[in-house]
């Protein structure tokens, strides 16, 4: 199993840990809430570099494209300002965390962290050549966002041990995850990570 080290070149990307998306939210991922823990340990690391986090969040406008009462696919969740669209309370972001808002159009769905948003930005700002990528869900923003970090030519790694998927038709996380690996996203769990 390859090792990554952790660098000032390095980013963690923790996409969408929010209460809708955990369980008892309007939209929860099975076992959402379990990614916490682990991505709470990767954060320590992280932080004991000294390189950055930034945090993705879906921050809806209420009338947002993507609800069913506009035709489409999803009940209404992360809405700007509501309980639902906050961190989970146990995810422990440090201070210096970049917050990244995205979804914000109320005509266009945005999985991705990069789309929309200026995280390609303060990733290239800083340096930035590799990217860990772990949160919610594996199958849409997770998946997205390491796609779009793939093509915009970052080392990507995604974090099998702190991803969890909606699997709206049964597989599709696996087949993501597939996906993801197939465009040259390389696999790592926690022990797989180090510092310098």
């Amino acid at each position: 199993m390859a090792r990554f080290s952790i660098d000032k070149k390095s980013a963690l990307i923790v996409v969408d840990v929010q209460r809708d998306f955990c369980p008892g939210g309007a939209l929860p991922v099975p076992e959402g809430d379990r990614v916490i823990p682990v991505l709470n340990k990767y954060v320590e690391k992280f932080e004991r570099v000294g390189a950055p986090i930034y945090a993705t969040r879906d921050w809806h406008p209420p009338n947002h494209a993507s609800f069913k009462a506009r035709g489409g696919i999803w009940p209404p969740h992360c809405v700007q300002n509501t309980e639902g669209a906050e961190f989970h309370p146990d995810l422990a972001l440090p201070k210096g965390t970049k917050i990244i808002s995205k979804a914000m159009d109320p005509e266009r769905e945005a999985y991705s962290g990069f789309e929309g948003t200026r995280l390609e930005e303060e990733l290239k700002r800083r340096g930035i050549e590799r990217v860990f990528v772990g949160g919610l869900a594996t199958d849409y923003c997770v998946k997205n966002t390491v796609m779009d970090a793939l093509k915009l030519e970052f080392e990507t790694i995604l974090l099998e041990d702190a991803i969890r998927g909606v699997d709206v038709k049964p597989g599709d996380s696996e087949r993501a995850v597939g996906e993801m690996v197939k465009k040259g996203a390389r696999k790592a769990v926690f022990f797989d990570v180090c510092g310098p």
